[in-house]
């Protein structure tokens, strides 16, 4: 019954997704059969829903982008689902601790967020060489200018949750919010997911515990909200491909929330 629920309940529902890191630019590689988020958004047209992509150069700063998806979240009056993936998380759940905006949102999906932040995040700032060429790789993929790449250490988002704990619990408090996250394993690993082992040690090692590669899982789980954690790489809960189900995996957590 619930399955057969689901398509009447998205039919002219206004379903805003937000891109996380890079989103943007492999969006441009669709026609070579890159997907990211395009198979769920089509999913979405498809079953009536009101839905597009909010567009933001994704390694911009959190609160820079909060603002742009809160615009756009009020741009209507009538409340938007809010489904966003890896940074995107961070930015859509500033833009709902904005004055007046989360009262335009009738429930929020976060995927493999990481709002404690990521260990490779630590890493690649840290490393000045690293920090340096990610920069230019976002200006040469007109991704932004990379200023938000500091955003994702876990000192930043450690202050940043702190910060706003009250904020964030009041928030869970009156809206629905699920936040999925990707515990890979290595014995079933399989495909395009495989490519994701060599930094699933690598975040292990550094005390980081299961994750999907880049997002350890106690980072992408927001206090107050509901969980739900899958076997999958970081990109594996919103791209096709081996072994994925990314229409599977938003059905199911639309029906949850």
């Amino acid at each position: 019954m619930r399955a057969a629920l689901m398509p009447a309940r998205l039919r002219g529902r206004r379903i805003l997704m937000a891109y996380g890191l890079l989103g943007e630019a492999l969006n441009r590689l669709r026609p070579f059969g890159m997907d990211y988020m395009g198979a769920q958004l089509a999913w979405l047209q498809t079953e009536g829903a009101r839905a597009e992509v909010v567009t933001v150069p994704t390694s911009a700063p959190v609160a820079a982008n909060a603002r742009r998806i809160a615009e756009a979240i009020l741009s209507e009056p009538e409340p938007c689902l809010l489904v966003a993936h890896s940074k995107g998380g961070l930015e859509s759940l500033a833009a709902l601790l904005l004055p007046g905006v989360a009262e335009r949102c009738a429930g929020f999906i976060a995927i493999q967020s990481p709002f404690f932040g990521s260990p490779v995040a630590d890493a690649l700032m840290g490393t000045p060489g690293l920090h340096g060429v990610a920069r230019w790789l976002a200006h040469t993929l007109r991704v932004g200018e990379g200023d938000g790449l500091a955003d994702l250490t876990t000192p930043s988002r450690a202050n940043w949750m702190c910060q706003n704990a009250e904020a964030i619990a009041a928030l869970t408090r009156s809206l629905p919010v699920l936040c999925l996250a990707g515990r890979l394993d290595r014995a079933t690993a399989r495909g395009p997911d495989r490519r994701y082992l060599p930094l699933v040690y690598w975040v292990e090692r550094r005390g980081g515990g299961p994750n999907d590669g880049l997002v350890p899982v106690e980072s992408a789980l927001l206090p107050g909200a509901r969980h739900l954690v899958l076997n999958a790489s970081h990109r594996a809960l919103v791209s096709s491909g081996e072994g994925r189900d990314p229409v599977g995996v938003l059905r199911e957590a639309l029906e949850m929330i």
